[in-house]
């Protein structure tokens, strides 16, 4: 489905356009027996999160009349900004839904990028429909945030860079919303190291993915707020990375809010790090599985910063 070739392939093409992210080890992370743990810091990636990958795959690959015309897409802040940013930088017109309550400052960055907002829904799900929709009536290229597979590719070019900065390891812990993230990461992994583990991480409060890869197929469910509102939501029908993720995820696991909260804190106090809560989901999932590590070494995708002050504030007090 997706071809570790082609990931190499986005790699070289989106690499004038986007930052190569460090890897740092981490001391405090470090317990239990377990060797070696390495974050990626996607949080430092431009627009503060791993999306500006995709963003920039899916728009380079237009032709000269579909860049005319511009692009719509749907997102709750993090794809959106990277959609906006890269469309700015390549001149193409960017028009964004989002949900009515998306979060106002990466809103604000959206806006800041030139793109035009348009306000639809309750969750990603109805914006994503109402994108499509305006795709439809206005032929303007439908952006999605993880359901194509120039898109995943994007993605999965945090994993290109990261084993060519640390080579292998024998785990890596990805937080799952739509799955585009851990699809890629895991296609261009297993291809070069194939007894690598890939666990996928989700909080309690919106497991969609996870609940699928349980039953077999794309589940419909109510998602409660969490801190991490960056993989919140439904998974759109027929989604490609749902047989992806059954193909690459070797275990997924769920946390509650408050171990997110304490990755969070955590990050944020040992590695001073910025850090929304989808990175303290990969941590909090690397946390409770710690000791069946022992002795290994492990990865872990840091994959935003965009949390707002408020956030920050009830996590850190």
């Amino acid at each position: 489905m997706i071809d570790p070739e082609d990931i190499i392939r986005s790699e070289r093409d989106i690499r004038p356009h986007v930052r190569t992210t460090p890897v740092e080890r981490s001391g405090s992370l470090v317990g239990d027996g377990c060797d070696v743990v390495h974050l990626k810091l996607e949080n430092q990636q431009e627009t503060g999160s791993f999306k500006l990958r995709g963003a920039f795959n899916r728009l380079l690959q237009l032709d000269e009349s579909e860049r005319s015309v511009g692009v719509v897409t749907a997102s709750t802040g993090n794809h959106g900004a990277a959609v906006a940013r890269a469309g700015r930088r390549l001149g193409v017109p960017v028009r964004v839904f989002v949900p009515r309550d998306a979060e106002p400052a990466k809103l604000a960055a959206i806006e800041n990028d030139g793109a035009v907002i348009e306000r639809s829904g309750d969750d990603c799900v109805e914006a994503e429909l109402a994108a499509r929709a305006c795709a439809d009536l206005s032929g303007m290229p439908y952006v999605s945030p993880y359901n194509d597979p120039i898109v995943i590719r994007g993605q999965g070019t945090v994993a290109v860079e990261m084993h060519r900065q640390i080579g292998e390891v024998d785990a890596v812990f990805v937080a799952v919303g739509g799955g585009g993230l851990i699809g890629g990461v895991g296609a261009y992994l297993k291809s070069v190291s194939p007894e690598v583990e890939i666990i996928a991480c989700s909080p309690e409060r919106s497991a969609v993915m996870h609940h699928s890869l349980e039953a077999g197929r794309i589940v419909e469910m109510t998602s409660e707020s969490t801190l991490s509102d960056a993989t919140a939501g439904g998974i759109e029908p027929g989604s490609i990375t749902f047989d992806l993720c059954r193909t690459v995820v070797n275990r997924s696991i769920l946390v509650n809010e408050d171990e997110i909260a304490r990755a969070m804190r955590l990050l944020v106090g040992s590695h001073h790090l910025m850090v929304e809560g989808a990175a303290g989901v990969a941590v909090a999932g690397f946390l409770r599985e710690r000791p069946r590590y022992a002795g290994r070494s492990v990865a872990i995708v840091i994959c935003g910063a965009n949390a707002s002050l408020e956030v920050l504030h009830g996590v850190l007090s």
